[in-house]
């Protein structure tokens, strides 16, 4: 665990593969793959269950509260999980981060039966320490696994996989709650039982991810070196993020990022849609995902053939997007003012198309949004120890603004000063992302990290340990 590991990149053989091979267990496509499997079962039921609005309850506050609790503990662990992800590596970060996912669709069982919110919000504290190693893991994996010029393609597979989660999570609470009309304000047992079947089998399907060391590159090239894995390093680095100005420019769009859930979820589909519209609504917000994360990352791999360019081709349009999209918002938050009627697919006629447009519109530009800030991160290294760390700190952030987000929301702020604050949000992300395009990222990364690695092989050695042989890997 805290031994030191080092490789000249100088003596580095690729192994041989077939590339025609493409889905070999340890190639980066496969991997990639199943860490968006264990995402489409877990966080991706997880969304399901959120998006209905009020966890599928006719009272928000149980659920506020929770998630309050949850994006709390998720702020600390997303930004001291890429240090856990270094020190335990992906098998046991993993699989004890998607296990609290069933915990906490199983408190909202209980909830349906007993209305006492205490377990639901030790659940979400819970959740929270999980999910924060669960997606410093992933955004571990998914920004070093892949080719470095591909990194956008592989982002949009995974987020494609993933967002089939809350697809078929919105399906579930639709077909079981299909027959009890727009009466019904409260989902039935059934639809928190298929989330915690789906959860399991997540929790189950992590312990097939490999760790960086064993995944081989279609050339031949293994994924990443790992230069350390102790608690004193891990700590240091860490708090050397919130010093670092690449990450305090990603700050606001980290901020965002999750923070308009509370909007979209409790002020657009829970409240303008019943019950089962809610249902179906979401298996269009995920799959709206699902086609947004695909037309992001290709923009930001096949656009230009300068990376730098790709990334701001890549803000630029989903800046205008945005801010389309916020517009059209705007327009349907003063239309509902006005007029309150609850919209049902089968009932309301074309009443029901243009806040459903808008819906679907959200979930598109979700995917975008946080498609480019993955590939943004992806783009500042190629290190997976590094970039577990950026991740993290992405994650923690944006779980703080979360919390605060559901907390906003619980004392019933109004949906007017929501979006605003949701828009303005954004729209200064955007701007700081170029400063940090044009300044941070380079056309290749390799000659930095190897200049990385003999600088931290001197410091061991000044530190009174030889050089260790060679027998770790460097990314390419």
């Amino acid at each position: 665990m805290g031994s030191v590991q080092y490789e000249d990149p100088s003596t580095q053989k690729p192994e041989t593969t077939k590339k025609s091979n493409l889905f070999r267990y340890n190639s980066p496509l496969s991997q990639i793959i199943l860490i968006g499997l264990v995402c489409f079962c877990c966080p991706g039921m997880f969304n399901a269950l959120s998006g209905m609005g009020g966890g599928g309850q006719v009272n928000s506050t149980a659920s506020n509260n929770a998630l309050t609790a949850l994006y709390t503990t998720f702020a600390v662990f997303g930004i001291l999980g890429g240090g856990i992800y270094n020190i335990l590596g992906p098998h046991l970060t993993l699989f004890a981060g998607c296990s609290t996912y069933v915990l906490y669709a199983g408190s909202f069982l209980y909830y349906n039966h007993q209305q006492h919110q205490a377990f639901a919000i030790v659940s979400g504290a819970f959740l929270g320490v999980g999910a924060g190693l669960l997606w410093a893991a992933q955004g571990a994996i998914m920004t070093s696994y892949p080719p470095v010029n591909r990194k956008g393609t592989y982002i949009s597979i995974f987020w494609s996989i993933f967002n089939m989660g809350g697809v078929i999570g919105g399906l579930i609470p639709f077909i079981l709650n299909y027959n009890r009309g727009e009466q019904a304000v409260t989902v039935n047992d059934g639809t928190y039982i298929g989330f915690m079947a789906f959860m399991s089998l997540g929790t189950v399907l992590s312990l097939t991810i490999l760790p960086a060391s064993k995944v081989v590159r279609d050339d031949g090239t293994k994924c990443t070196n790992v230069l350390y894995s102790n608690v004193t390093t891990e700590c240091v680095e860490i708090l050397k993020l919130f010093y670092n100005w690449k990450m305090l420019l990603m700050i606001p769009a980290s901020w965002a990022s999750n923070f308009f859930y509370t909007y979209q979820f409790n002020h657009v589909n829970k409240t303008e849609f019943s019950l089962r519209t809610r249902g179906l609504n979401n298996v269009f917000y995920w799959g709206a995902q699902m086609i947004g994360s695909i037309g992001i990352g290709y923009t930001m791999d096949f656009s230009f053939k300068s990376r730098k360019k790709r990334g701001i081709v890549g803000i630029v349009v989903v800046a205008v997007l945005g801010s389309v999209i916020w517009g059209g918002a705007l327009a349907n938050q003063i239309k509902h003012k006005h007029d309150d009627k609850v919209l049902d697919f089968k009932e309301s006629g074309s009443g029901y198309a243009g806040p459903f447009v808008l819906y679907f519109s959200f979930g598109l530009l979700d995917a975008m949004f946080q498609s480019m800030v993955y590939w943004s991160i992806g783009a500042l290294a190629n290190d997976s120890e590094v970039l577990s760390r950026y991740t993290g700190f992405y994650k923690g952030i944006q779980s703080a603004g979360a919390a605060v987000a559901w907390q906003i929301d619980n004392h019933n702020v109004s949906p007017m000063s929501q979006l605003i604050v949701n828009w303005v949000l954004t729209t200064v992300s955007y701007p700081l992302l170029l400063v940090l395009m044009v300044l941070a990222v380079k056309e290749d990364n390799s000659k930095e990290e190897k200049e990385q690695v003999h600088v931290e092989k001197e410091q061991v050695y000044v530190g009174g340990m030889s050089p260790p042989g060679h027998n770790g890997s460097v990314d390419c």
